[in-house]
């Protein structure tokens, strides 16, 4: 890519003395595409790009596509690439692919409000974010560019579904959605307000009952919960969230017979039973009532006649509670009995039925058995119905009145259970399940928190789901060779009377692929996480239009090595990718376990931001006079003023495009880098802005010096250099030292990039004070690790500078530097010399030098003989390597 050595590519003379960024960021931007320079080479592709080295796939998490870049993108995808960029030059063949997680409401809201397609509205959107990232110098293969709303993907999002039904994982039931009774439409959660009310027309949510889809991620628990153990590259804050999002439960499922109005015995009683599932089969015999989730299927039948209005009103109340707020522990716990009884059947009681506002339908089995002298929410909800509360577990060696004020909770000994009378709890446990199962009242059981997930979505811009209802055939799937199943287009959106595909005919209509009769299109479309949770897959062969992909390309470039985003996606997202991967492979799509090796979960992006505190309302920065007496320029109140994640709402993000604009990607790069380490919130400050700005400066002048000197990287690369003054000593330390500190700070897995620009910033200033003074094979060595190790963090200019130095082909081609152990080897230390504890002044001594040599040589010093003033000290302190302390 040099086109001669005196000159750079962009035609800046070498004699040109200040760092003009406009000048060179969008001319080399531009050389590279042309050069392919970031295409992603093929197994079989030659030694010049890399293709017979081991492989490196670096991923960030697909955006959404707002239209608008944020600096909250910025530092994700710049890590991203500078993770891309080491590894290629370290001889790896890299896969850093970039794509659009497109479908979503923002599209269909943008198509109520403006009038305008979606599709269209989301690829303008593409085009501007696509160039905002190319902005960026990122190093990524848009070759293999994915959009989740193009029909080239979504088919296949399709064929994978196919898939899960065809294994059964994919199934219609029953479940709650939002409704809209104004718009007469289904509302996702995050329409909904926090006081229950659509975000559209206003209106009081309400709880309906809809056939919905489904997968059984359920069937993956135990594997997606045990297989976390695998991934020891993943923070362990993330593999705690998903343990407990997955959330095993050891116990017991007990079936409670029902005892029927005039029932005689307990014979009759067990046709028709409540099963519930409890971590405490211990406290089985202190159970004093059931509790049923209002929404479950038995309520209608138990309730008795003189009930059922107060049961009714019930459940119309709690329809309109959000599960956060049935569940939430300060609330209080409400509820109504059915008129019912059920039986225990291990000490023969007969026990009330309820249902209550803290049990969920979709959680467990929809019902719970109430203790409430052994769980505190069962004792709060006893206490208040005047429930009776019977106590089956006594602190070891305590009297039964020992804990008066609430529920015990803990272990102890068993009273009032029958022949478990006497056992610790744990025991206990045990021979009650056994009770259980010999008897048939029930069985041993392992449980999890996780639910199946609901995929079905009543909005147009979505994948659609490729099954057809007919009333001949049932619920069949469309054909793979008819998939995709388009979106129509040009639709009109009101927002209004449910999803605009129920309302199309001329698409719904369709004959059954099985019978040929007169059929009806399934009208949800897919929950948006399905789409981004196989996206990694399909770079890996993202133009193959007969499978989603090859799976011996899958399993070449996958797992991913690097996958960086934000901690909100540690549950859902890669929950999900981890449960559509297992899936996968059982079907024998893939030949790996776990999507992703290594996670990193980058901090957020803050800013300085002004609210006031009586009203509430943010301020701009910009409309603050004063930011060290920050006023309200309306009312002239004081301002609360703090860092706080950048956001449109809150007045305080920065645009990335006045940065570039202003300093150049480089600089806004390095910025990010250096400010915070990756896993920690980065506080956005100009000034710091600035000195990175200065600090590329002194790089450009530093080898616009060396290029005036004429110094000229050698072609082919040449050997390490040799050392024969003090001072190229020196440099040829602090290069290999820096080789090495770098080396390390960009480990993968261990990524502390702050560090390494300060290694950067290390070595610069040795060179600048050094460089003159050594021989041109020791400049020329020391200039050659620079401007590679400047590389992956400021791209741009590391291939100006290289191409001024007269470098062959680019810098981004070039090897990784490896530190010469020989060249970190100290002849010299500086040891300080302290006079009663004050330094004083310090000596080079040898490297090598034991105690008593310190010692000698600090007392024939002349800071000795100066600051002793001629006495003999009473004590001597060495640290060797470090300082002597003389005390007088």
């Amino acid at each position: 890519m040099a086109e001669s050595d005196t000159r750079s590519s962009t035609g800046a003379s070498p004699e040109s003395s200040r760092y003009h960024p406009d000048a060179i960021e969008a001319e080399w931007q531009r050389r590279w595409q042309e050069q392919g320079l970031h295409q992603t080479p093929e197994p079989d592709d030659g030694g010049e790009n890399n293709g017979s080295g081991a492989t490196f796939y670096a991923l960030s998490m697909f955006p959404y596509p707002s239209g608008n870049l944020h600096m909250g993108h910025v530092r994700n995808y710049v890590i991203t690439d500078v993770i891309a960029r080491v590894q290629r030059l370290r001889g790896r063949r890299v896969l850093h692919p970039m794509g659009w997680d497109a479908f979503g409401l923002p599209a269909e809201n943008a198509a109520i409000e403006r009038g305008v397609d979606p599709g269209d509205w989301t690829d303008a959107n593409i085009a501007q974010m696509r160039a905002q990232l190319q902005r960026l110098g990122l190093s990524i293969d848009w070759d293999r560019e994915v959009a989740t709303c193009h029909a080239d993907y979504y088919r296949w999002t399709q064929w994978l579904f196919l898939q899960f039904h065809e294994a059964g994982l994919a199934y219609r039931k029953e479940a709650t959605v939002n409704w809209d009774p104004i718009d007469q439409t289904v509302l996702a959660n995050e329409q909904v307000d926090g006081e229950g009310r659509s975000w559209r027309s206003g209106a009081k949510v309400e709880k309906r009952q809809l056939r919905q889809w489904f997968l059984r991620i359920t069937d993956y628990a135990e594997a997606l919960l045990d297989d976390l153990d695998q991934l020891d590259g993943w923070p362990e804050r993330v593999r705690t969230m998903q343990s407990n999002w997955i959330g095993r439960s050891t116990g017991a499922q007990l079936r409670f017979p029902i005892v029927a109005p005039a029932a005689a015995d307990s014979a009759a009683d067990m046709e028709e039973s409540i099963t519930v599932f409890t971590t405490r089969p211990d406290t089985v015999y202190g159970v004093s009532y059931l509790v049923l989730a209002p929404e479950n299927p038995l309520v209608a039948s138990l309730t008795a006649p003189d009930q059922r209005l107060a049961v009714e009103a019930f459940c119309d109340l709690v329809s309109s509670q959000s599960e956060q707020e049935r569940t939430a522990e300060d609330q209080p716990k409400r509820g109504v009995p059915l008129g019912a009884n059920a039986r225990n059947p291990f000490n023969g009681e007969t026990i009330p039925i309820w249902i209550a506002d803290y049990v969920l339908a979709d959680y467990g089995t929809g019902a719970v058995m109430g203790v409430p002298a052994h769980d505190q929410r069962d004792f709060v909800f006893a206490r208040q119905y005047e429930l009776p509360v019977k106590r089956v577990i006594v602190p070891e060696g305590a009297q039964e009145e020992a804990y008066d004020g609430g529920a015990w909770t803990a272990g102890g000994c068993l009273v009032h259970s029958g022949p478990f009378d006497g056992l610790e709890a744990a025991e206990a446990r045990a021979g009650i399940v056994a009770l259980a199962e010999a008897e048939g009242w029930g069985e041993g059981k392992v449980s999890y928190r996780l639910r199946d997930w609901l995929i079905s979505r009543q909005r147009y811009w979505g994948c659609p789901i490729p099954m057809i209802h007919c009333e001949s055939c049932g619920v069949v799937p469309v054909p793979a060779e008819q998939l995709p199943v388009e979106l129509p287009r040009d639709l009109a959106f009101s927002g209004k009377g449910g999803s605009p595909l129920s309302q199309l005919e001329s698409w719904v209509n369709v004959p059954c692929p099985c019978c040929g009769q007169a059929a009806r299109r399934e009208t949800d479309t897919m929950d948006t996480f399905i789409c981004s949770s196989w996206y990694y897959l399909r770079y890996s062969d993202p133009h193959n239009t007969r499978l989603p992909f090859e799976r011996s390309a899958a399993d070449h470039w996958l797992p991913v090595d690097q996958y960086v985003g934000g901690i909100e996606h540690a549950i859902l997202h890669l929950l999900y990718s981890r449960f559509f991967t297992k899936v996968l492979r059982d079907r024998g799509l893939l030949g790996f376990d776990e999507p992703f090796k290594r996670l990193l979960t980058q901090g957020m992006v803050q800013a300085i931001t002004y609210k006031n505190p009586q009203t509430g309302r943010y301020v701009a920065p910009a409309d603050v006079a004063d930011p060290t007496d920050p006023r309200d320029p309306i009312d002239g109140e004081r301002l609360d003023t703090f860092y706080e994640k950048m956001s449109k709402s809150k007045y305080n993000g920065v645009d990335p495009a006045e940065v570039i604009d202003r300093y150049g990607a480089d600089t806004a790069r390095m910025f990010i880098l250096f400010k915070a380490p990756p896993e920690k919130d980065l506080e956005w400050d100009d000034a710091d802005v600035e000195g990175q700005f200065r600090f590329l400066q002194r790089l450009w002048r530093l080898v616009d010096g060396a290029v005036a000197r004429g110094l000229r990287l050698p072609t082919p690369p040449g050997g390490p250099a040799e050392a024969s003054t003090r001072a190229e000593q020196e440099l040829r330390r602090a290069v290999h030292g820096a080789i090495a500190a770098i080396d390390d700070d960009l480990a993968p897995g261990h990524y502390q990039f702050n560090t390494a620009v300060s290694e950067l910033m290390k070595l610069s200033n040795a060179m600048a004070a050094q460089l003159e003074l050594a021989s041109e094979p020791v400049a020329i060595e020391a200039l050659n690790a620079l401007v590679i190790l400047l590389a992956p963090f400021a791209p741009h200019l590391a291939e100006e500078l290289w191409q001024r130095l007269g470098g062959a082909d680019s810098v981004h081609r070039q090897r990784w530097p490896v530190a010469d152990p020989a060249a970190l080897i100290q002849d010299t230390v500086p040891l300080v010399i302290q006079v009663k504890g004050k330094v004083r002044g310090q000596l080079e001594v040898p490297a090598d030098a034991d105690a008593a040599t310190l010692e000698q040589l600090a007392l024939e010093s002349d800071i000795a003989l100066k600051w002793l003033e001629g006495q003999a000290p009473r004590r001597v302190i060495v640290v060797p390597g470090k300082l002597v302390n003389l005390v007088p």
